[in-house]
C-alpha cells in the first residue's frame, strides 16, 4: 500500500468521523431546535436560517480558500476547518440564538477551508488512473458518517417529544466524534513528490501523473493575490460555467436529502408514534445509498470511464432522483417540511416508500459526487484548489438560497425546482465531457490550456 493511498485513507476516515458528527447535527437540527424551542420561551434559533447562514459564508469564503491554502497548505487548511466543526457542535449545549447564528457563520468558514483543502489534497495523492479509484473510496468512507451518528439517533430518540436529557446525550456523543475526526486530520502525512515529465522514469509512470507544477516560491501576500486572481480567471473559461449548473444542481439537493427530508418525514402524524426515530433511520438508508454508490463506483470507474465516461454514471443517478421525487411527492403532504401535520400525500403515507425514497437521495447523489470529483481532478489538476472551492462555492450559494425559501414553501414547490435544475445539471456535465473528449479526439494542441493533457481517466 503506498503512501499516497494511505494519505487518502486518513483524509476519508478523518472526515468520515468528523462529519457523522455534523451531518448527524444538520439532519436533526430543525427536530432539535424546535424541541428547545418548546421548553425555552426566549429561543426563537431556526434550523434552515442557521443553515443557510452556514452555506452562505461557506460561498463566500470559497473564493478566499485558495489563497488561504497558497500559504499554509492544505493540511493546515484541512485542520482549521475541522476545528470549526467541533466548535459548532459544541455550541449547542448552550442554546442561544446569537451563539447559534455566529457558530453557524464559523463553521462555514471552516467548510470552505477544509472542502477546498481536502480537493486540493486528494488530487496531490492521486494521478490519471487513480483519481476516479480514489474519489470513489472517498466517498463511500466519507458517507459512512451517515450510519453511526443516525443509527445512534434511533435508538435516542425513542419518545415523540425530544427532552433534554436526549439532547445532552446526543451533543456529547457528537462533539466527542468530531474532536477525535479532528485528531485523525491532525496527523495527515505529507503528499509524495509528484514526477515531473522529464525525470519520470519511463514514459508510462509519467503519462500516469497529474502533472502537478512545482510550487511558486512567492511571498505569502503575492501567493494569496495570485490564487485569488487564478479563481476568478478559471470561473470564467466556458467548461467550468457550465459545470456550475451541476455544481448548483448538487447544492439544491444537498440541501433537500441533508436538512429537508429526513426532518419532514418526522414531522408527518401519519407514519405514527415512532415518526421521531424515523428521522435517524432516514439518515441511515440516505447513508446507505451514499455508501453503495461510492463503493461501487469507486470500484468501477476506472473500467467505465476508459469505455465511455462519466456520462453512464450520471444518467444513472438522473434516473434514481427522479424515483426520489416521484414517490416523496406522492407520499408526503406538501406541508411536512414546516411542522407537525395531520395531512397525508397523494397516497397513503407508508413508511417504506419514505424509506425507499431516502435510499434513492442517497445512491443519486453519490453518483453525481463522485464523478464532478473525478472529472475535477483529471481536468484542472493544475488549479485543483481554485477548482474545488469554485465547485463549492456554486454548491454553497445554491444549498444557502435552497435553505433560505425552505423556510417559506412547501415540499412541492421545492421538489419542483429540484426536477427543473437536474435535468439542466445532468446536460451541463454530459455537454462538457462530451466537448473535451472531442477536441482531444480532433486535436490536442486545441484543448484548452487551463486543462490538463488526460487521458483515459476522464470522465
Amino acid at each position: 500500500m503506498d503512501r499516497a493511498f494511505l494519505n487518502v485513507m486518513s483524509l476519508s476516515w478523518g472526515f468520515m468521523l468528523v462529519f457523522t458528527a455534523f451531518q448527524t447535527m444538520g439532519n436533526i437540527e430543525k427536530t432539535v431546535l424546535n424541541s428547545i424551542s418548546d421548553e425555552f420561551e426566549d429561543f426563537h434559533g431556526n434550523a434552515y436560517v442557521s443553515l443557510a447562514i452556514i452555506y452562505a459564508v461557506f460561498a463566500t469564503c470559497n473564493w478566499l480558500a485558495p489563497s488561504y491554502i497558497s500559504v499554509t497548505g492544505p493540511r493546515i487548511a484541512i485542520l482549521t476547518g475541522a476545528c470549526c466543526y467541533v466548535l459548532f457542535i459544541a455550541s449547542f449545549f448552550w442554546p442561544h440564538d446569537a451563539l447559534l447564528y455566529t457558530m453557524s457563520a464559523i463553521v462555514g468558514i471552516g467548510a470552505a477551508l477544509m472542502w477546498t483543502g481536502h480537493g486540493q489534497y486528494l488530487t496531490e495523492n492521486s494521478d490519471n488512473e487513480t483519481m476516479s479509484r480514489n474519489a470513489g473510496i472517498f466517498w463511500a468512507i466519507f458517507q459512512t458518517s451517515q450510519f453511526a451518528g443516525n443509527l445512534f439517533v434511533f435508538f435516542i430518540f425513542t419518545k415523540s417529544k425530544i427532552d433534554k436529557e436526549q439532547r445532552t446525550i446526543v451533543f456529547s456523543v457528537l462533539t466527542g466524534l468530531a474532536v477525535v475526526g479532528a485528531g485523525v486530520l491532525l496527523v495527515l502525512r505529507k503528499s509524495p513528490q509528484k514526477l515531473l515529465l522529464g525525470e519520470a522514469e519511463g514514459v508510462s509512470n509519467a503519462d500516469k501523473e497529474l502533472r502537478l507544477p512545482e510550487p511558486r516560491r512567492e511571498k505569502p501576500l503575492l501567493a494569496a493575490w495570485n490564487a485569488f486572481v487564478d479563481a476568478i480567471r478559471l470561473f470564467l473559461t466556458s467548461n467550468m460555467l457550465l459545470l456550475s449548473l451541476t455544481f448548483i444542481y448538487t447544492g439544491l439537493e444537498l440541501t433537500f436529502y441533508s436538512g429537508v427530508y429526513s426532518s419532514s418525514i418526522g414531522f408527518v402524524k401519519a407514519l405514527g408514534e415512532d415518526r421521531k426515530k424515523l428521522v435517524g433511520l432516514s439518515g441511515i438508508f440516505i447513508g446507505v445509498g451514499e455508501v453503495v454508490g461510492g463503493a461501487v463506483f469507486g470500484i468501477l470507474a476506472s473500467k467505465i470511464s476508459r469505455k465511455c465516461g462519466g456520462w453512464p454514471v450520471i444518467l444513472t443517478g438522473l434516473t434514481v432522483h427522479l424515483f426520489a421525487f416521484i414517490s416523496i411527492f406522492l407520499n408526503l403532504p406538501n406541508d411536512a417540511s414546516f411542522k407537525d401535520t395531520d395531512n397525508v400525500g397523494y397516497i397513503e403515507t407508508s413508511k417504506f416508500l419514505a424509506l425507499a425514497g431516502s435510499l434513492a437521495l442517497g445512491f443519486g447523489d453519490a453518483c453525481y459526487n463522485t464523478q464532478v470529483y473525478s472529472l475535477l481532478g483529471v481536468l484542472f489538476a493544475n488549479e485543483s484548489a481554485s477548482a474545488f472551492a469554485l465547485f463549492k462555492f456554486c454548491q454553497s450559494v445554491a444549498a444557502a438560497i435552497s435553505f433560505s425559501y425552505s423556510t417559506e414553501v412547501g415540499l412541492y414547490v421545492q421538489l419542483a425546482v429540484l426536477l427543473v435544475a437536474i435535468f439542466i445539471g445532468t446536460g451541463a456535465f454530459c455537454y462538457v465531457e462530451y466537448k473535451v473528449k472531442k477536441s482531444k479526439n480532433e486535436s490536442s494542441q486545441e484543448i484548452d490550456p487551463a486543462l490538463v493533457d488526460a487521458t483515459s481517466g476522464e470522465d
